[in-house]
């Protein structure tokens, strides 16, 4: 990554910051005092936890409607199973050799599996993701695997395929 680009990172994060002071201050001038500092210590915090990152803001947008049907697929499958609660459910817990990056890819990953119709990430150890899942006959690995490929794809980086899955 370019200077550049992390001067352009670092400076789009405290904007954020700022719209943020700014918005919960209803904008009271009087404020930025005591916001500048706050913004500038969150932008520094920010910084060091999550280094910037590069994004292809193109499969970002490819993300959104992936992420919202799913969102609305396990919506429904819940009210489903409220529902109808004589629906016979056979509960598995899956490990999936994830072959993304560590870091936030995998935890964007991992939230976005509890999207998935009847599946819940339970944890990620050594780059393995643990997924309870209602329905075990579900091709919940397919369905993984389609998530790990769109999140890979966001942040433009090959999948480590040394974690192939079976």
């Amino acid at each position: 990554m370019t200077v550049k680009t992390q001067w352009f990172y670092i400076v789009w994060r405290a904007g954020l910051f700022l719209l943020l002071w700014w918005t919960l201050t209803d904008g009271d001038t009087s404020s930025w005092w005591f916001g500048i500092p706050v913004i500038l210590l969150a932008t520094t915090v920010s910084i060091t936890m999550i280094p910037p990152i590069m994004l292809v803001w193109s499969e970002i947008l490819r993300f959104i409607p992936f992420f919202l049907l799913h969102s609305l697929l396990g919506g429904i499958d819940v009210a489903r199973r409220v529902f109808q609660p004589k629906m016979t459910i056979a509960p598995d817990l899956f490990k999936y050799p994830m072959r993304l990056a560590p870091g936030l890819p995998q935890v964007l990953m991992a939230n976005t599996v509890g999207l998935l119709p009847g599946t819940l990430s339970t944890g990620i150890e050594h780059n393995v993701l643990t997924v309870h899942a209602l329905d075990k006959s579900a091709d919940v690995l397919a369905e993984l695997e389609a998530v790990e490929r769109s999140v890979a794809r966001m942040f433009g980086r090959p999948l480590d395929d040394s974690n192939e899955v079976d």
